[in-house]
């Protein structure tokens, strides 16, 4: 496994190396020695797997507050998404930043999200399937998101907002000024 950083903090791009011959590929997807080497020592306690019928739907910006935060590893394992996480620690030098990768069956990258990130993706091909794994089962009371165009994020989600198709609870999701501070920024050295 190819293990890349942002320059967020804690965020990872894992590129899964897949072997094939004659009768098709085998991919180691998870390995906890490697992610923990990386820093990242958590378990997964759930699998969700989604699949969006069209182009353009956009799932998110979604989190899950203390004490039922979750971490996600995310890949897409059929056409295309454009992945993004938003650092919503307060207090980190990359608050309200984000990071935003193409995951694709194709390219057979991953992206660590970690808890204290807002996380929604949109997929670029009809008929995604997109296979997370999370680190704290789902929690409703403890679920919730930022609206996905908010101006402050400057996400270029490279599509215009009439052609998103959005669930409605995607469409009342406050600003990221708007949120209480659910998590707090806790630098690995101090």
């Amino acid at each position: 496994m190819q293990i890349e950083r942002f320059n967020i903090e804690d965020v990872l791009l894992i590129s899964p190396i897949k072997r094939s011959d004659q009768r098709g590929f085998f991919s180691e997807t998870y390995r906890s020695d490697v992610l923990t080497a990386e820093g990242v020592q958590l378990d997964f306690v759930q699998d969700n797997h989604v699949y969006s019928a069209e182009r353009g739907v956009l799932r998110g910006l979604h989190f899950q507050i203390p004490p039922r935060a979750q971490g996600k590893l995310v890949r897409c394992t059929r056409g295309a998404i454009l992945d993004v996480c938003v650092d919503i620690r307060k207090g980190s030098p990359t608050y309200g930043r984000h990071v935003a990768v193409e995951l694709s069956a194709a390219n057979w990258r991953q992206l660590w999200v970690p808890p204290g990130f807002a996380h929604g993706y949109l997929t670029l091909e009809a008929h995604c399937e997109v296979i997370y794994k999370v680190t704290e089962y789902w929690a409703p009371d403890c679920e919730r998101g930022i609206a996905w165009n908010d101006p402050s994020l400057a996400i270029d989600w490279g599509i215009s907002a009439m052609d998103v198709i959005l669930a409605d609870k995607d469409r009342v999701h406050p600003r990221l000024a708007e949120l209480e501070p659910a998590f707090r920024y806790n630098p690995r050295n101090s």
